[in-house]
């Protein structure tokens, strides 16, 4: 999936990176440290799918984001017309901007809205990516001095973008907690082709929390309340004749029409289209 990757550290973490990749179905951006992200999108387009929401991105933009889990998506049309996705990485983590801004993070009352949210590529962020681009390819250049002046550089910029009063209001904002109802989460995920194991991270948990917590507020277990859900909706979407049966699967949240023929078979006990000639009858 990976076809290259360039990076610079800082102190032993990393800062800036360019990651290439060929097209993927589904990659999970799990944070590890209480980082959070910005990436130039330079090449491709994808989805960032989100505990309640399902954003698009596409070339020449900006993504900004706090510190939670989330996935990147490509829908099967994606899949087929994309050649490879680059994208261009600045890391931030707390420590590490309260020791280059010299204060300590604080609660502000600015918010950024959304936790992952678009950003327009402004001039003065196409001049700072290239220079971040020349960086990646000449880390030899990239002392902690000059990674220094480059995050404070993009803080800067980025703070006037979002219109933040400060610097330290854009930064607290962007690491204030995130917190999201676990039913608001399966809700708005239920006709997704997430597993279980894609939902349990979605939320936070572990697999087996997961299950646990699921049992405990729907009384029935992922895979049976899931699977019942987008059958009910395969159901409905039957009765309209223009309704294509490819279409139907991919919106009930099916990989494919075989797997869509096969579940809705197990449950109805005919297929699909033999299920809609008798409902028409």
């Amino acid at each position: 999936m990976i076809q290259d990757i360039q990076k610079i550290e800082y102190k032993g973490r990393v800062v800036f990176e360019k990651i290439t990749m060929s097209p993927f179905k589904r990659i999970p951006k799990l944070f590890q440290e209480n980082e959070a992200c910005f990436m130039f999108i330079k090449q491709g387009e994808f989805s960032v799918r989100t505990p309640d929401e399902v954003i698009e991105f596409d070339q020449g933009k900006g993504l900004l984001s706090k510190c939670f889990n989330y996935f990147f998506e490509l829908s099967p049309v994606q899949r087929d017309h994309l050649d490879q996705i680059e994208v261009m990485g600045i890391l931030l983590y707390p420590e590490m901007l309260e020791d280059i801004f010299q204060f300590e993070l604080a609660s502000s009352s600015f918010s950024l809205g959304s936790p992952v949210k678009g950003i327009n590529i402004d001039p003065l962020l196409v001049n700072y990516r290239e220079s971040i681009s020349i960086l990646l390819d000449h880390p030899e250049l990239a002392d902690e001095a000059l990674i220094r002046a480059k995050v404070k550089e993009f803080v800067l910029l980025v703070s006037k973008s979002e219109q933040a009063p400060s610097e330290l209001d854009f930064l607290s904002a962007l690491f204030q907690p995130i917190s999201y109802e676990f039913r608001t989460t399966i809700e708005q995920n239920v006709y997704a082709s997430l597993s279980i194991n894609e939902l349990a991270k979605l939320c936070n948990m572990s697999l087996s929390t997961f299950k646990r917590k699921f049992a405990s507020i729907y009384s029935e277990s992922p895979k049976t309340y899931l699977l019942r859900r987008k059958m009910e909706k395969a159901v409905n979407m039957l009765s309209i004749p223009e309704n294509r049966i490819i279409d139907i699967a991919y919106s009930c949240g099916f990989e494919s029409l075989s797997s869509f023929n096969r579940n809705f078979k197990q449950q109805y006990g005919q297929s699909p289209s033999s299920y809609r000639l008798a409902q028409n009858a």
